[in-house]
């Protein structure tokens, strides 16, 4: 029978465990019960935040992966402009390459055309006998050394050429 008491005892009980305990007398006092309260509605208000932080990081991740046309066009735009800036910088980087290698062309025909004409007047120097002009200007022509009174100086001023009105006078 005092089992049966007890467990009936324990299926009144409420909800909340109290603790008595007795100082110095018997007094009971009452002590726990406040703190339990305020554990559980800590808890209670801990999991209400919880829920509505999910909540909001449900919402923001929803919203972030929501993409509006105004993004589409303009990731496309600027897309596209990137792909025409490089095929330009591209076609730029082409077009100097060529002129740089027609360039090397052009310089190595000059090099080669400087070459050649200085081989020529290489071959005209040794082939010209200067001693066989002078001998047959002297000798065939009848040409003159000029003399002290043939030679005629004339002063310019502030000029470097001078303008022939008439025949200059052979004294």
């Amino acid at each position: 029978m005092k089992r049966e008491a007890n467990t009936r005892a324990a299926r009144r009980q409420p909800e909340f465990k109290t603790n008595y305990y007795v100082d110095g007398s018997t007094v009971r006092r009452l002590e726990g019960e406040p703190e339990e309260r305020r554990q559980r509605q800590l808890e209670k208000e801990k999991r209400e935040r919880r829920r509505i932080n999910r909540h909001a990081a449900k919402r923001n991740q929803e919203k972030a992966l929501r993409v509006g046309f105004g993004y589409v066009f303009f990731c496309t735009m600027a897309v596209l402009i990137t792909c025409g800036v490089c095929v330009t910088y591209i076609q730029l980087q082409s077009d100097i390459t060529s002129r740089m290698k027609r360039i090397a062309k052009l310089e190595s025909q000059i090099t080669d055309l400087k070459t050649d004409n200085d081989a020529a007047i290489k071959r005209i120097d040794l082939t010209t006998d200067l001693e066989a002009v002078k001998y047959r200007a002297i000798h065939e022509l009848g040409m003159k050394y000029a003399g002290e009174g043939q030679i005629v100086y004339y002063n310019v001023e502030e000029s470097d050429f001078m303008n022939q009105y008439s025949d200059i006078p052979v004294p």
